[in-house]
C-alpha cells in the first residue's frame, strides 16, 4: 500500500503549495494539474482531499461509438465507477474538454455512497446543482449542459493518462486543496511527504520572522545565519 496511515496524516497537514515546491527540488517540475480547480462547495470551503489515483481515461469523441447506448458498455463510466475501491481519488483525464460533462448529480451519487474520496479532472461536469447535493469534492475546469458523449469517448479505467498535463499513474498520490491538485509519483510519496512536513515547519518559523520584522533577504531563502538560528529553534523546541 503506497499511502499508509502515517503518510497520509503528513500530506494532511501540508498545501499543495509546499508539495510543489518540495517537488521542485527533487526535479519534478510538472505536478499541477492545470485546470482542476474547486468546483463544488465541499472542494471550495477549505476541504483537503488525499488519496491514491484511481485514473479514468477518455478520448475524443467518435460518433459510432459515443453513444447513448455506449452507457450499457463493460467498458463505461458506470462500470468504472462499480470498480472504485473506498478511499481513491478519481482523476479523469478528459482532455481539457470543455463542452461536454464528464459526470452528473447520479454518477456522483454512487461515488459517495462508495467513498470516494474525490473527483478530479482537466474537463468539466453537468448537473451541478445535483453534484452540490451529493457531497462529492469536485476539482474541475467548470461545467456544461451536454453529456460526455458529445465530446468525449470513456474507454478505460487504470491506465497512465495525461490529466492537466500531467503524467499520472493508477496509485500515484493526489493531493488537493484550494490551489488545486497535486500529483506525487507512488515510489517516492514517503519522501515527499516528509520533507513536505519540514517544509511547512520552516516556513511558518519564516512567516513568525517576517512578521516580527525581519528583512527577506537572508532570510527567505534562509542563509547561513538564519539557517542556524532556525535550527537552534527547532533543537530548544523538541
Amino acid at each position: 500500500m503506497t499511502l499508509t496511515p502515517e503518510i497520509r496524516a503528513q500530506l494532511d497537514q501540508v498545501t499543495t503549495a509546499t508539495l510543489t515546491t518540495v517537488l521542485l527540488k527533487k526535479g519534478l517540475r510538472n505536478c499541477w494539474i492545470r485546470g482542476a480547480m474547486p468546483l463544488t462547495g465541499a472542494a471550495r470551503t477549505g476541504a483537503r482531499a488525499v488519496g491514491e489515483a484511481f485514473t479514468l481515461r477518455f478520448i475524443p469523441m467518435r460518433e459510432d461509438l459515443a453513444t447513448p447506448a455506449s452507457w450499457g458498455n463493460p467498458i463505461s463510466t458506470r462500470a468504472a465507477i462499480e470498480a472504485m475501491p473506498e478511499g481513491v481519488i478519481a482523476v479523469a483525464d478528459a482532455m481539457g474538454v470543455t463542452d461536454a460533462g464528464i459526470f452528473g448529480d447520479i454518477l456522483c451519487a454512487r461515488m459517495a455512497v462508495r467513498k470516494v474520496r474525490a473527483l478530479i479532472t482537466d474537463g468539466v461536469m453537468r448537473d451541478l446543482a445535483g453534484v452540490e447535493t451529493t457531497g462529492l469534492p469536485v476539482w474541475a475546469r467548470g461545467t456544461a449542459a451536454p453529456a460526455s458523449i458529445a465530446g468525449l469517448t470513456f474507454v478505460g479505467w487504470n491506465e497512465p493518462v495525461a490529466c492537466g498535463g500531467v503524467a499520472i499513474f493508477a496509485g500515484d498520490v493526489i493531493v488537493a486543496d484550494t490551489d488545486g491538485a497535486v500529483v506525487i509519483p507512488k515510489d517516492i510519496v514517503a519522501a515527499v511527504a516528509a520533507a513536505a512536513v519540514e517544509q511547512e515547519e520552516m516556513e511558518g518559523w519564516i512567516m513568525d520572522q517576517a512578521r516580527g520584522g525581519a528583512a527577506l533577504p537572508g532570510l527567505y531563502p534562509m542563509n547561513a545565519e538564519t539557517k542556524a538560528r532556525f535550527d537552534a529553534w527547532k533543537a530548544a523546541r523538541d
